[in-house]
Parts: C-alpha cells; structure tokens; sequence
C-alpha cells in the first residue's frame, strides 16, 4: 500500500489521536501517503442522554466501521475505553498501543476530592465514575454531563458543576494543563478497560497489516485484552459500572484488578487474577466477581436502565 485513509471523528481528541497515528505510520513508512477522513458519529450528535440510554458505545464507531466495510477507509483510531467489549466479527484489533496515563482525574476549582464541600455537584455521564466516587462520598450530588472534552471543560467553567471527572490521558494529549486538575488515585476509582491507550481498528486481513505492525505493542496489548476480557465476561456496556486494570509484574504475568458496582456505589465487588495469558486471567477474574454476586450487581443495574 502506498496511501492509507484513516476514519476519525471530528473532536479535537479524536483528531489528536488520528494524527498522532497518522505521524507514528509516517515515522516507520516515509514515502507513505496518509488522509484523514472525518466523521460525525451518532454519538457525538445525541448530547442530549447519557450514552447508556442511546445505545452505548457503539454509537461512536458504527460509521467510522461502516466507512472501513465500503471502503472509504482503511483503517480507524480510538481511544480504547469507548470501544464495546465485543466487535463485530468482520473487525479486529492489530494496534492497542501507547498507553498514557490510566487514571481519572478531578477538574474543580475547590480543590481535589477530600476538598470538595458537602453536597458539591459533580458531573460525569460514567456509571463507573459516579459508582465509585458515591461509596468514597456518598454526600456528593453526581449528574450527567456529554459533550467532548473543551465542551465538559466550558459547562464547569461557567458554573454549571462544582467538579467534572475526566480522563487524565485526554487532558495531557490534549496539552490542557489546568491548575485545577487533581488525579484520582485508582484505589478510589479504578478505571475503564483499555483507558489511557489506542486502538487501529480494521477489517480482517486488511492489506494495511503490515504498515500497522511497527506500532504494535505487546505488553499493552496483553494488559488492555486482559482488562476488556472483564467486560467482556460480565456483558458489560457503558450501562454498568465495571472497571478493570491490567499491569505487567517484573515477572511478565498480568496483574489484573476489577470491580462491578451498583448504581448508587454502595455495593462494590472486587476481584484480582494473576496470569500470564489475557483470557485466563480475565476468566479467573470475571469467576471471582460472579461468585461474589456479580449477577445480582448487575440485574440491579439492568432493570434500572
């Protein structure tokens, strides 16, 4: 292949992540010819919902999949955490790469979390997020927020929230160093499968293979399938607060935390595996979590959706 399109949304985070992609393809592949081809997905026109009563994550990647099926597109760039459990089969994932920061961080002008006045109006559209932060304060007042990162960033600065919960891996990619950014230790709130790293999606057997695979990263790979192999186990979606982490020991196994909550946080299950290989890890993961009572978890949360 001598060019290659790549499908993208059109948020800056997005854009930022195409061409970083599209400037890595170039690093290895000189004489390349890239094009980014921007989309506006389902998701990004309904702001009106929280994603888990508009169909979920899927809603951010159909059309960019649809454009890889007719050709219009080689190949697609996401952030892992907004990519479902579970592709369609024509789909695979060769790049799950150059992963950031994990964490999730607290943006408000009051402080970090232990600061935040009794009561404070916290926004997030994550289940996971709110799950979480209700068992560590249980006082605060969580509501949706949706909209890309500039747009969540603006309803805050106006004074519409007293706090928004972001990624901090969107922040830094984005070059948004705000004073008032405080990090969220994973021991209050473990993040989403797959947050801080990137993923190439294209068809199987695409001709782009081969161009794509001086941006594989083993060790992360292993670690993300891990971490989506929970959600995957537990049917989740971004209707249900699962949270998963995946980090290599000195010794190459695959250290893997994980957890299901309620909706109000006041029930939290927790599991940890150990493994050298993602899907038996993962399994003996998600097993924990079911004999612990992650079903009931989970119906719970289901029937409120």
């Amino acid at each position: 292949m001598k060019s290659l399109r790549i499908a993208t949304r059109e948020s800056p985070l997005a854009l930022w992540q195409a061409e970083f992609i599209r400037d890595e393809l170039l690093r290895h592949h000189q004489s390349l010819s890239v094009e980014l081809i921007g989309m506006t997905t389902k998701g990004d026109q309904w702001l009106a919902s929280p994603l888990s009563e508009v169909g979920g994550k899927g809603l951010f990647i159909k059309e960019l999949e649809q454009a890889m099926l007719s050709d219009r597109a080689d190949i697609a760039v996401h952030s892992m955490k907004d990519l479902p459990a579970v592709l369609p089969p024509e789909f695979i994932l060769p790049v799950i790469a150059f992963r950031a920061d994990q964490r999730d961080v607290l943006v408000s002008p009051l402080g970090g979390l232990d600061d935040l006045p009794e009561g404070a109006h916290v926004g997030s559209s994550s289940l996971r997020r709110q799950a979480q932060l209700l068992s560590y304060r249980p006082d605060l007042r969580m509501s949706s927020i949706r909209g890309n990162v500039g747009t969540r960033l603006g309803k805050l600065d106006s004074g519409e929230y007293d706090a928004i919960v972001l990624a901090a891996a969107g922040l830094q990619r984005l070059g948004l160093n705000r004073a008032d950014v405080s990090p969220i230790p994973v021991e209050i709130c473990l993040p989403a499968p797959g947050q801080g790293a990137l993923g190439v999606e294209c068809v199987a057997n695409s001709p782009a293979l081969e161009l794509l695979r001086p941006l594989m990263d083993a060790n992360t790979d292993r670690c993300v399938r891990a971490e989506r192999g929970v959600s995957a186990g537990l049917g989740a979606d971004c209707a249900l607060p699962v949270a998963a982490q995946g980090v290599l020991t000195e010794t190459a196994e695959i250290s893997l935390s994980a957890l299901v909550a309620d909706a109000s946080g006041q029930r939290i299950l927790r599991a940890q595996g150990l493994g050298k290989e993602p899907e038996a890890v993962a399994a003996e993961v998600v097993n924990q979590l079911y004999a612990a009572g992650a079903q009931e978890v989970l119906d719970s949360i289901r029937h409120i959706n």
